[in-house]
């Protein structure tokens, strides 16, 4: 089981803010939609979206939840960055963090997620080439909000292995371009299905 979070709109950003002529919502929910697709069309795989509709409000919490009751082989959670940076930058909780008195998530998901995190960027790797510049993988405690709670809120209530993929920077003028058009959002769909796809491969062969 395989589960696609779009990101936002939640209690942190709605997404919505207008940078280069597209808004994070939209890009997240587009690539998304087509990374459904592309990982529909293997019949060993079972595919969820945390929501089915795109401007619809939900928190980060309750998007592990369907994570958890789903007992997802990853739970992936797609974002795009703002910044005066470039390119594509994969996060794991390397860290346990603390939120409205959870502490989380446990140390075997802290592995596992690494773990995933590690496969996800090699398949983003083998995919896209030189299209996007490769930030590589960091911890949920480099990220703005982890850095306050040692790790991003979804992934301190997820208890399955949790990746957060910033896709892009739609600050960045080049970023943006590449995932407004057709072309750029289908690659980086196949970039995210062929991590999936390295990641549900290990775990078939550890079983």
């Amino acid at each position: 089981m395989i589960v696609i979070d779009p990101g936002h709109p939640s209690e942190v950003n709605s997404g919505r803010a207008i940078q280069n002529g597209t808004t994070e919502l939209e890009m997240n929910w587009e690539v998304a939609e087509r990374l459904v697709k592309i990982l529909e069309s293997n019949s060993h795989l079972r595919v969820l979206k945390t929501r089915e509709v795109r401007d619809s409000f939900m928190s980060n919490k309750d998007r592990s939840a369907t994570a958890n009751k789903a007992s997802a082989t990853i739970f992936l959670r797609l974002h795009c960055d703002t910044g005066s940076g470039s390119g594509f930058t994969i996060y794991y909780p390397d860290r346990q963090g603390k939120k409205n008195g959870k502490t989380g998530p446990s140390q075997e998901i802290i592995k596992q997620s690494g773990e995933a995190a590690h496969f996800i960027h090699r398949g983003m790797c083998e995919k896209l080439g030189n299209c996007l510049k490769d930030n590589g993988i960091k911890g949920d405690s480099a990220t703005f909000v982890g850095g306050k709670q040692g790790a991003l809120t979804g992934s301190i209530f997820s208890e399955v292995p949790a990746v957060t993929v910033e896709m892009v920077f739609l600050s960045n003028k080049s970023d943006a371009e590449f995932i407004k058009c057709e072309k750029g959002k289908q690659s980086l769909a196949q970039a995210l299905a062929q991590g999936v796809f390295l990641w549900v491969r290990e775990k078939e062969i550890r079983k």
